[in-house]
């Protein structure tokens, strides 16, 4: 049985590092384990990558017999009595800006009401490898994930809108309606990566076209480019609700408005089976039912 449970452990987390220190166990105990598990069944389980492991074939099918069981054991074994009245945490993460603006004022009702929240924040590829490893119990993805040892559910689709303050909108609006995007490449471009991962999806999208020129200004959180475009420093593609009051008051202006803008889907992520901490289902189902409103 417990061969099993450290077996199920690197399945779902994708490394034998994750499966150790979600189980409590030493690496190399982990690696004996599916070693002789790998002799039992005669059949290689796991094919070893440079950064953890991937299931094969034969993994996926042992996982699928003996996951509902030994889920359901856990769950009648209970919590810890020595736990009682203590009540765990859940570990989310996500983009900043988004877990700021959305996550967190709407988990609020949740933490008032006795859910203890502990948050991080960080780009998908590690946060995702973070997950795998046990870190954490929910990370908000900008991507869905790739492999069958993480469980995603689309969240919310965000909207690109390309911005600039009225003092730039003035001169720039009428041209780029008329001229295209070549009139913005003297204008100093604000964004989040030195790649312009955003910008370049909204040029490809709306535009057809590689964007060209170099960014003006990088600020690895948006909520920092939004701030600095505000004051003026130049234009930039923001996620729409992170502008929505800027664009509402008129602090930004929408340089282009296309009839097909591009979207992006965020996905709530979490290893499968059930959480052992109830509030962890009570987070994702609350974040689903806020989104779907």
């Amino acid at each position: 049985m417990n061969v099993l449970r450290t077996f199920l452990a690197v399945y779902r987390s994708g490394s034998f590092t994750g499966a150790a220190q979600l189980l409590g166990l030493s690496q190399p105990t982990v690696t004996t384990q599916m070693r002789a598990l790998e002799r039992q069944t005669g059949r290689e389980l796991f094919e070893r990558l440079p950064r953890g492991v991937a299931p094969t074939a034969v993994a996926d099918e042992l996982a699928a017999r003996v996951a509902p069981g030994l889920d359901l054991l856990a769950a009648a074994a209970g919590p810890d009595p020595s736990a009682e009245g203590v009540v765990e945490p859940v570990h989310l993460a996500g983009p900043a800006e988004f877990l700021s603006t959305w996550v967190l004022p709407t988990l609020a009702p949740l933490v008032a009401d006795g859910v203890r929240l502990r948050v991080a924040t960080g780009l998908t590829d590690p946060l995702l490898d973070e997950l795998r490893a046990g870190r954490h119990d929910l990370v908000i993805s900008t991507m869905r994930p790739r492999g069958r040892t993480l469980s995603a559910v689309p969240l919310l689709d965000e909207e690109f809108v390309l911005v600039a303050a009225p003092s730039w909108a003035d001169r720039l609006k009428e041209p780029l309606a008329v001229e295209g995007p070549s009139v913005l490449h003297p204008v100093p471009l604000v964004t989040y990566a030195e790649d312009l991962p955003i910008a370049r999806r909204y040029w490809r999208h709306v535009f057809g076209r590689r964007l060209s020129c170099a960014a003006a200004l990088t600020v690895p959180d948006l909520r920092g480019v939004k701030a600095a475009v505000v004051a003026g420093a130049g234009f930039t593609v923001l996620p729409a609700y992170l502008c929505a009051d800027e664009l509402s008051s008129g602090a930004l202006v929408l340089l282009h408005e296309p009839e097909d803008p591009p979207i992006n889907t965020a996905f709530l992520v979490q290893r499968p089976g059930v959480p052992d901490n109830p509030a962890v289902i009570r987070v994702r189902d609350h974040l689903l039912r806020a989104a779907r409103s």
